[in-house]
């Protein structure tokens, strides 16, 4: 491979051996070796420290998460046994904001100006009312960001920083999304990737430019200055490979310098890569038809993503982002803010202090509690929350409302608080998320999508609860992947292409990944008890907003009517 000017790598050989794919989440680095047919040979993880002030202030340090990179890729290492041969490198990360001064040294974000505080986690709000004036401007750019940018993009937190840490926007030579960080920190390429600036930074995928009309009306002209060095002068696709892996990295990693690594991608976008090109065992399909399929990438939050040949404008779902997950398609990108999050509040709440690794046996406890109390009471374990009602917005609507300050509500408690109560509020709380997809799901099938199975990853999969609920509550199939990790099957995509193994993205996702278990959705009463609960989840919204309405003093008599929600 040969190396051009601005830093970007020339595939002229084909490299034979393993993939190596690296993700790095909320609470922990991922690391796993796959082979060619995208079969994982050794995995490992090592967590993450997370900060969270108060206010939404919620950050994190890459030397910290370096170090966990490193960690867990060894251990991936040594558990793949035998002769491993790294022939290319995939990474995705969260979608969070790092800065990096001069001389490479980390630039804090943290308003006690900790210094090794240097990353603002995806989730910090604090910039929530940067992202409300943007929106005012109802600029072309967000048209592609689902007609508003959200606070969890890197946009609005950057102009937080040029406004209240001053010191640190000056400082900061380099303004990274964390997946960026991670290649530069492997390879020393500043090259950025299409699918971060498309996604989190209203860059113009389509035009291949940064629109510098928008940046000087939000009050961020400067960052034109340097030829938009500090956020991204020279882009690369997904697919590419953007340097080779320098001898200070490769030490630390426990590799061979000089391994191809490609363009990075974003966490869930990983996951989307490694789901969406799965095959059904006997389909015979010979071509996927992306408009039926969506993927669901679960974890502390949860995506959606779906992609097409044409643009689908969507208001609430993220995108349409060109390139941002296949070269020449178009991404829509729906999400919840809160999923797995929610889902171990609502556990801990109910339990005390219970620590993580102690959170799967808890599941398994309540899951065997309602299972008994469905048995006694001679119905399903569905129809156990009759009475019990849960808005799951308990961080803010990322789709399709794209409202940050909603909030969660509970309808339906009593003063027990018997093991049981606990069952069932956890099993209305995971309820509540599958009719937060069932209702991504709906808006993207009104705006040009024909979504009918659903392909599903990340740590909620592991629970059998939560993936029959999510069935029957989306009245769709479940499939999937016959590999549980498939943000790191999707990196080790990304290597395989890097590596010059598969041609581009689309060809690796059809032969590294298939699908191994089909769930099917529940018919008859648990479907008509879904369909109501679901008008029950849209109604709490109505209330919420007739709440808000009453206190503000401009309340609509009729908004509390007892009929039927609103249609929408």
């Amino acid at each position: 491979m040969s190396r051009s000017n601005d830093g970007s790598v020339t595939k002229n050989a084909i490299s034979t051996g393993h993939f190596l794919g690296i993700d790095v989440g909320t609470g922990s680095a991922r690391a796993a070796v796959f082979d060619e047919n995208g079969r994982s040979l050794g995995y490992g993880s090592e967590p993450i420290a997370l900060w969270q002030e108060s206010g939404d202030y919620y950050e994190q340090c890459t030397i910290d998460i370096w170090d966990a990179v490193c960690k867990a890729t060894r251990s991936a290492l040594k558990a793949s046994g035998g002769e491993v041969r790294v022939a290319g490198i995939g990474i995705c990360a969260t979608c969070s904001l790092v800065l990096v001064g001069a001389a490479g040294e980390p630039v804090t974000v943290s308003q006690g100006g900790v210094p090794e505080r240097d990353v603002m986690l995806w989730m910090d709000h604090r910039a929530t009312r940067e992202a409300s004036e943007i929106n005012a401007t109802g600029a072309e750019v967000l048209r592609y960001v689902g007609g508003r940018v959200s606070v969890e993009m890197q946009i609005p937190k950057i102009l937080w920083l040029k406004r209240n840490l001053p010191s640190s926007w000056s400082k900061a030579r380099h303004f990274f999304d964390l997946p960026d960080f991670l290649t530069w920190r492997a390879t020393g390429s500043l090259r950025r990737s299409m699918c971060s600036l498309v996604c989190k930074w209203n860059f113009r995928g389509q035009e291949r430019s940064w629109d510098a009309g928008f940046l000087s009306h939000i009050g961020l002209g400067d960052l034109q200055s340097d030829g938009y060095a500090r956020i991204g002068a020279h882009v690369a696709d997904v697919g590419d490979t953007v340097g080779l892996l320098s001898r200070d990295a490769a030490r630390e990693l426990g590799l061979e310098p000089g391994i191809p690594v490609g363009a990075s991608v974003i966490d869930a976008h990983a996951g989307g890569i490694g789901l969406l090109g799965a095959r059904r065992a006997g389909s015979g399909d010979t071509a996927i038809d992306f408009n039926h399929r969506v993927a669901l990438i679960g974890g502390t939050s949860s995506c959606h993503m779906a992609i097409s040949p044409k643009a689908k404008f969507i208001p609430g779902v993220w995108g349409p982002y060109l390139s941002a997950l296949a070269p020449r398609y178009w991404l829509s990108e729906g999400g919840q803010s809160a999923t797995g999050a929610l889902i171990d509040y609502v556990v801990r709440s109910g339990a005390g202090d219970i620590e993580r690794d102690e959170l799967t046996g808890r599941f398994a406890l309540l899951n065997a509690t309602l299972e008994t109390a469905a048995l006694v009471e001679n119905k399903s374990v569905a129809m156990l929350t009759r009475d019990l009602h849960v808005f799951p917005d308990f961080h803010g609507n990322r789709s399709p409302r794209a409202d940050a300050s909603l909030l969660g509500m509970i309808s339906g408690l009593s003063l027990s608080h018997k093991l049981l109560d606990q069952a069932r509020l956890y099993l209305a709380t995971i309820q509540s998320v599958a009719y937060g997809t069932r209702h991504i799901i709906e808006t993207m099938n009104a705006h040009g999508f024909a979504l009918d199975a659903v392909l599903a990853c990340g740590g909620g999969t592991k629970n059998p609860l939560f993936l029959q609920q999510h069935a029957d509550a989306l009245g769709l199939p479940l499939l999937l992947g016959a590999e549980e990790e498939a943000g790191l099957l999707g990196c080790a995509m990304l290597g395989a292409v890097a590596a010059g193994q598969r041609t581009d993205v689309l060809s690796a996702m059809s032969a590294m990944s298939r699908v191994a278990r089909e769930i099917k959705p529940a018919g008859g009463r648990e479907k008509e008890y879904h369909n109501r609960k679901y008008l029950i989840f849209k109604r709490m919204f109505d209330d919420q907003m007739a709440y808000r309405s009453l206190m503000a003093g401009s309340h609509d008599p009729t908004a509390l009517r007892p009929d039927e929600p609103r249609a929408e």
